[in-house]
């Protein structure tokens, strides 16, 4: 009882129009429909979606399509041979569904934000922040605007901040307070 799709029909054509390019393509379209219906049935069994097995089918057969050897060997030989194909390609397929772990897209998007933090609006709210803090920034003088960089962005303390802009210590703990306030007043009257 098998059951012909389009991945098989395809196949099969390709395997008849191979014909005219390999002289032995005519021995594999033979191959394919002696054993594929019970390979497919047997690949059925073990593996739980319809079209990984009619996948793995197709696998197993331009496998059989690329070994030339195959049309030299008796039919035992060639069944072994397709048989062990078939077994390796179901040991392959279980060593990579054992690395690879599945979870259900709904349980994937619960927990992508299950932190409120990484949630797309949040995302959004706070991109929206940073932008108006930029533009606040830009309202300030370059040498205020240079002090917070330094202080904020590359971490610096005040005295490394002083030595590098040719001011005091405490000239720069002044500023960096002035920025700040400055800061804190054009953000609160925006809300």
């Amino acid at each position: 009882m098998y059951v012909h799709s389009k991945k098989m029909e395809f196949k099969r054509m390709l395997l008849r129009s191979s014909q005219k390019i390999h002289p032995r393509s005519s021995s594999t379209t033979e191959l394919f429909e002696r054993y594929a219906p019970a390979v497919f049935t047997f690949l059925k069994k073990r593996i739980n979606s319809r079209e990984d097995a009619e996948d793995m089918l197709l696998d197993i057969f331009t496998a059989v399509l690329e070994n030339e050897q195959v049309h030299d060997w008796s039919d035992v030989e060639q069944r072994r041979w397709i048989w062990r194909v078939t077994r390796n390609k179901m040991v392959d397929a279980y060593r990579k569904s054992a690395r690879t772990v599945q979870i259900p897209l709904e349980e994937a998007f619960d927990d992508l934000f299950a932190n409120e933090a990484h949630a797309p609006e949040q995302t959004t709210l706070r991109g929206e922040e940073y932008t108006q803090l930029r533009a606040a920034i830009g309202t300030l003088p370059p040498l205020q605007q240079q002090i917070l960089t330094l202080r904020f962005v590359h971490e610096m303390r005040s005295a490394d901040i002083a030595r590098q802009v040719g001011k005091s210590d405490g000239a720069v703990r002044v500023l960096l307070s002035r920025a700040l306030n400055a800061l804190r007043r054009v953000c609160s009257e925006k809300i």
